[in-house]
């Protein structure tokens, strides 16, 4: 199955392209080995100074035990992401009001990262950074969800815009960071997510645009990061992952926005991983009476575990996954909607599987399938 769509994908991409696409998509590939480049090599960097700083991630026994890594990491792997990030701006970007906002959002989630990597500070705390960069790319960037177009409707949101985006921001900020649980997930994700927009960007004709040109800086940057955090790691993304998110929200409100819900759905479905595991992993807090950002190790990355699945084989499942929503993604945009359709059915149902084998939403959740099975399946007598 995944031969056939990658085949078919790649016919669609490449072989029907004119000269001029395959040129434009040298480019781009230039853009990413340059950023990749300079990212790989800055992590070096980057592992000297968290030493030096104390900005270390140290294996704990309080949290109920959620640390997975045995060994002392350095962090700042997410500055080393900004720094490339910066660094493939000066070479690739044009200056703009728009691009400014971007930059010193950035730079916001970027000093708060710094500051919790090096001594933990309250989440109310990292909230008010949040917030404030992400005031910055509405008030003073302007970029906003306006209105969104669904079954022949239109919202408009009208003043409510603002707090809606600024919602918006500060959930994708925070979700990539909430899943940041094994060696190369968050950078993983993300870079499929990367990848999956740039896609979609060539095949619509918006090379050159500004959501183009972060979407193509940020996929360099972040896989040279991945090169050093694949497992064993050695070195994390720490707090900083939450540029990462920010970022990933930024792209999805620029050009992809559009009026149609469909134009604004396909970028968001991409992070359907992280999406569905911070949804569950608030369910289950609150079907226990717990606070909905409460730590604990229900997570998919957990489940995933529990089923004696290595660290990599983990990471890898989750990759296949995010890959079917990206694939469903491309599909549904650009080629085939019945296609896209089908593999958003095959998502649901591992889902559905994931809900009712598994304890990421309730501890009885597997009790209580297993007598539903037993009564459509009565055991046989010895």
């Amino acid at each position: 199955m995944f031969f056939f769509l990658f085949k078919y994908l790649f016919d669609i991409i490449f072989l029907e392209r004119s000269d001029f696409m395959k040129y434009q998509i040298l480019s781009a590939s230039k853009i990413v080995l340059i950023t990749f480049v300079f990212s790989a090599l800055i992590m070096f960097l980057m592992r000297r100074v968290a030493v030096h700083i104390g900005a270390l991630d140290i294996p704990r026994s309080d949290e109920e035990n959620r640390h997975i890594h045995k060994k002392t990491t350095p962090k700042l792997g997410g500055v080393g992401i900004f720094l490339a990030f910066l660094f493939g701006y000066m070479l690739f970007g044009e200056q703009s009001i728009r691009m400014n906002s971007i930059l010193i959002g950035s730079f916001i989630i970027v000093l708060t990262g710094i500051v919790d990597d090096i001594k933990s500070i309250r989440a109310s705390h990292k909230m008010l950074g949040h917030i404030a960069a992400a005031m910055v790319i509405t008030f003073y960037g302007g970029i906003l969800l306006n209105n969104i177009t669904a079954f022949g409707y239109s919202f408009d949101f009208g003043i409510l815009a603002y707090p809606i985006t600024i919602l918006f921001i500060i959930a994708c900020t925070n979700i990539i960071n909430l899943i940041d649980g094994l060696d190369g997930l968050s950078g993983g994700i993300c870079s499929i997510f990367y990848i999956t927009i740039a896609i979609i960007g060539f095949y619509q004709g918006r090379f050159g645009s500004l959501v183009m040109v972060l979407t193509l800086i940020m996929l360099g940057s972040t896989l040279g990061f991945l090169l050093h955090n694949f497992h064993p790691a050695k070195i994390f993304a720490g707090d900083c992952a939450t540029f990462m998110g920010f970022i990933i929200a930024v792209i999805t409100l620029l050009e992809f926005k559009g009026p149609a819900l469909i134009s604004f759905f396909v970028p968001v479905t991409i992070l359907g991983i992280p999406i569905l595991d911070t949804l569950f992993a608030i369910i289950r807090r609150l079907l226990k009476g717990q606070p909905p950002f409460k730590a604990d190790k229900k997570h998919l990355h957990h489940q995933l575990l529990g089923m004696n699945f290595s660290q990599t084989a983990t990471v890898l499942i989750i990759y296949g996954i995010n890959i079917l929503f990206a694939m469903a993604s491309i599909f549904y945009t650009l080629k085939d909607p019945i296609i896209g359709e089908i593999i958003y059915i095959i998502i649901f149902i591992i889902v559905l599987w994931f809900v009712f084998h598994t304890t990421i939403i309730s501890d009885k959740t597997p009790t209580k399938t297993k007598k539903i099975m037993d009564k459509i399946v009565p055991k046989r007598k010895k």
